[in-house]
């Protein structure tokens, strides 16, 4: 297991007791808000996630990544989960994180998202691929507005850890992503100081269940079994009927707004409650 990073943030988190109590699920009309996150504001929004975090139940991660520099060299379809899992740690161990976004649901299905943009990435020295740095500057991603005014992933990571009250299995809550191994990864690596990742795969599903609990899924695969939805989660969310989110409504939290939407509708609608043969089963990953 790898060294959590020293605490920047104090105080002890007293998450409410375990609830089967039912959780709504919000209409579909009512956008969710995003609350852009940069250094100046850091310290205030991370006591306003801590806060709503109290009551969670479901919590969503997306991160934006400098793409891929690492291949393996052969159809991805064809290799072993391992194999898989070594070209996810050979890429997360050597990129930077440009953007993480947190989404949460609380027990009375009130969501609100946090958008945590990183100022660590230089376009200069850092490694990355050229195409994936376009495709999210087409999306409103500046990466130099980020290294200017961004956030650094060391105290993300301290914050996320020591004062949110997300991290740890015994908060019992849920976490959802879309095709999901690599924000996973980078999630952990961020919580853990910008370690490198467990050397195989069952460190790393070790590692999961350490820091997020076994109760993980991935919406992509939940969505591949429901045929008659549409492909890619803007898709999904909107065949559902979801708003975009408020003040950020093409990046990271946005992409963790409609995960976690779509997972509980999903949830509640066309699989019935019947999500548990999901769980731990990240895209990119185990299929």
């Amino acid at each position: 297991m790898f060294p959590p990073p020293a605490a920047s943030f104090h105080g002890s988190v007293h998450p409410p007791p375990p609830s089967n109590d039912p959780v709504p699920v919000p209409p579909p009309h009512v956008p969710v808000l995003v609350h852009p996150v940069w250094g100046w504001s850091f310290h205030q929004e991370a006591a306003r996630l801590r806060h709503f975090a109290e009551g969670a139940r479901y919590v969503a991660v997306n991160v934006h990544y400098p793409g891929l520099v690492h291949h393996p060299g052969e159809d991805q379809d064809a290799l072993t989960a391992e194999k898989r899992y070594a070209v996810l740690k050979a890429n997360v161990d050597a990129l930077k994180p440009l953007q993480v976004g947190i989404a949460v649901c609380d027990r009375d299905g009130k969501s609100e998202a946090w958008e945590f943009n990183l100022r660590d990435f230089r376009r200069h020295s850092d490694p990355h691929d050229a195409n994936s740095l376009a495709y999210l500057a087409g999306r409103g991603l500046d990466v130099d507005t980020l290294a200017n005014h961004g956030v650094d992933a060391w105290s993300l990571g301290a914050m996320l850890l020591n004062y949110s009250g997300l991290i740890g299995p015994w908060r019992d809550l849920s976490w959802v992503t879309y095709t999901g191994a690599y924000h996973v990864a980078y999630l952990l690596k961020i919580v853990t100081g910008g370690c490198p990742l467990p050397n195989d795969l069952a460190g790393f599903v070790g590692a999961v269940r350490h820091f997020l609990g076994d109760q993980v899924y991935d919406v992509a695969g939940m969505a591949a079994d429901c045929p008659k939805l549409p492909v890619g989660l803007e898709r999904i969310a909107a065949h559902h009927g979801f708003h975009p989110p408020w003040n950020s409504p093409r990046l990271a939290a946005a992409a963790g707004v409609r995960a976690l939407q779509v997972f509980r509708s999903l949830e509640d609608g066309e699989l019935r409650g019947k999500v548990s043969r999901y769980r731990g089963l990240l895209q990119g990953l185990h299929h």
